[in-house]
């Protein structure tokens, strides 16, 4: 194992193991009458919490089975609870210090457990909205115009979707929700633009077995994310392969005049081995061209190449509140939706899945149908 994945898997833990040890903090400063028991317990179980998410993302990257999957689901909704639990102690801290400022006599400690008990519920009731929320895929309609589009793809339509992150969470049933949606809208293509698989031992084949009963007249073309690359990706590029997706590997391919191109995450990532990729496919050659990247960078590169429309995912939007600040934050404008960069169109998806809180709040799951106008 490399030294840098070992030192992110250490910062990780340790975020984690300080995120609850200020949330017990918080706790016992708010509600002190716990007692020695309830402390001990609480102490207990804050403790095996914070290694739970870790622990069950290692043991997932290795093994399959039934104890790892239960373990995997319990850890991701406790870091979707944790998050917001973060959220109503900061605000509980806020709330006590105003209170402080404004009750004479101390008045503001007999507050302190009602102040606490209606941010604690609160999030509570944004987590349970989160994985309702998260479960619902919508159907996004855009239409888009791209310069040197032969006249046989004008009103053909392409179905996009993207982060499935199909494992322990996401199961084969939101592969069949797919599947179903695409029955109904009939696209003329699809496009995968990463992260259809969330990098777990589990059967991908199994998980996926639903997309391949999809047959648009064009053809499925799917790229790497980072994600599809956990431990390796050729077990589901062959996967794909065999349930008829044309997996591009830093390749492009010609569909009745339009090319369609795929950069695999990993060979995404160096602005300078991106240039020369796309620098050697010759796309400016007056034909339209569509990207496959799963991540929205480098777009300078990408529009120097001649590149018509990228589409990517990867940011899930933020997923959940406030994430989508940091999303923002490294991805700007191109975090979300149908953006112009010059020449170059970008849309970026939500996804359709969830990566470890199986939640959305001030996101939304979709799938997106293009027609190409």
């Amino acid at each position: 194992m490399k030294v840098w994945p070992i030192v992110g898997v250490l910062v990780a833990q340790l975020i984690l193991a300080l995120s609850h040890w200020f949330l017990y903090f918080t706790w016992t400063h708010f509600w002190p009458s716990l007692g020695a028991d309830g402390d001990f317990y609480l102490r207990a179980a804050l403790t095996i919490l914070a290694v739970s998410f870790m622990s069950a993302g290692l043991l997932s990257l290795r093994f399959y089975n039934l104890f790892v999957a239960i373990l995997y689901r319990i850890a991701a909704v406790w870091l979707g609870l944790l998050n917001f639990f973060l959220l109503a102690t900061c605000l509980s801290w806020m709330t006590d210090f105003a209170l402080r400022l404004m009750s004479p006599d101390k008045i503001y400690l007999a507050a302190r457990p009602y102040v606490a008990g209606i941010f604690f519920l609160a999030a509570i009731g944004a987590s349970v909205y989160g994985v309702l929320n998260a479960r619902w895929i919508r159907v996004r309609h855009l239409t888009v115009r791209l310069p040197h589009l032969p006249a046989s793809w004008r009103g053909r339509r392409a179905l996009i979707y993207s982060d499935v992150h199909l494992g322990n969470i996401n199961r084969w049933r939101i592969a069949r929700r797919i599947a179903r949606l695409a029955d109904k809208l009939k696209p003329d293509i699809i496009f995968v633009p990463g992260d259809l698989f969330d990098g777990g031992k589990d059967d991908p084949l199994r998980l996926a077995a639903p997309l391949f009963d999809v047959k648009p007249p064009l053809g499925t073309f799917y790229v790497l994310g980072n994600h599809d690359e956990f431990g390796g990706s050729q077990r589901y590029v062959d996967v794909l392969k065999q349930g008829g997706f044309r997996v591009l590997n830093n390749e492009c391919v010609t569909v009745d005049g339009v090319h369609i191109v795929g950069v695999s995450y990993h060979d995404s990532t160096n602005p300078m081995h991106l240039r020369s990729l796309l620098q050697n496919l010759n796309l400016n050659g007056g034909s339209a061209s569509i990207l496959l990247q799963h991540v929205p960078y480098h777009l300078a590169i990408v529009e120097q190449a001649g590149v018509s429309l990228q589409i990517s995912g990867h940011t899930h939007g933020g997923q959940i509140f406030p994430f989508s600040w940091v999303t923002h934050r490294a991805f700007g404008r191109f975090t979300y939706g149908m953006q112009p960069h010059g020449a170059l169109q970008v849309y970026t998806s939500s996804g359709a899945g969830t990566w470890g809180p199986p939640m959305r709040v001030g996101t939304h799951a979709e799938v997106v149908l293009l027609t190409f106008a």
